[in-house]
């Protein structure tokens, strides 16, 4: 290899280099994403429902992953149990209040990487008009280019669990469970417009 050729070689492994240590946005798709609920109802059974038309962005910073955030925004229009009913009842005022309150956010305030592919999310997490803290046990499942779309994309799968009565959603506490026990599951890519 000559000299011009090495020097060429250099800048394009320089030039990747600073591409994948680049920050990237992720805009979450809907279409890919569910957080799914459950609580016990009893002692008898562990209902579950889950949200849908989840909208957000997680910003992911490879080379610095504590620099890394998620801002996510959940509509209580999309709650759903397989039960009108229940859904209706859930949306009214004794439990999440959406008419008043819409929407269910959470934003990171603090990534850690734990190695592995694993992190932990630690974020405010508004419910009502209350804002606490909670953790995410997060997996990354992949990153790259996504088959079918062409675009960047990363997936990740996140647990966390928490008191529904600390956010003012206690009603019929204990005999309805107050702890929730939360899964998602997400996709995002870059955006194409960008």
């Amino acid at each position: 290899m000559n000299f011009k050729a090495l020097v060429i070689g250099l800048a394009a492994v320089s030039v990747s280099a600073a591409v994948l240590a680049k920050p990237t946005a992720y805009q979450i798709d809907p279409t890919h994403t569910a957080t799914v609920f459950t609580w016990n109802h009893f002692g008898f059974s562990t209902p579950s429902a889950n949200f849908s038309d989840i909208q957000g962005t997680i910003n992911v910073d490879n080379a610095k992953p504590e620099a890394s955030s998620v801002n996510v925004t959940i509509p209580l229009s999309s709650l759903n149990t397989n039960v009108k009913a229940l859904d209706d009842h859930l949306k009214a005022a004794d439990f999440f209040d959406a008419a008043k309150y819409p929407n269910i956010t959470f934003k990171s305030t603090k990534v850690q990487a734990l190695g592995q592919n694993k992190y932990k999310i630690t974020g405010n997490l508004t419910v009502k008009d209350v804002t606490k803290p909670v953790v995410l046990d997060a997996v990354l499942n992949k990153q790259g280019e996504h088959p079918m779309t062409k675009a960047q994309s990363i997936g990740f799968n996140a647990t966390t669990s928490f008191d529904r009565s600390a956010f003012g959603v206690g009603a019929y506490v204990p005999n309805v469970g107050d702890k929730i026990t939360v899964n998602i599951t997400t996709e995002a890519s870059v955006s194409s417009s960008k």
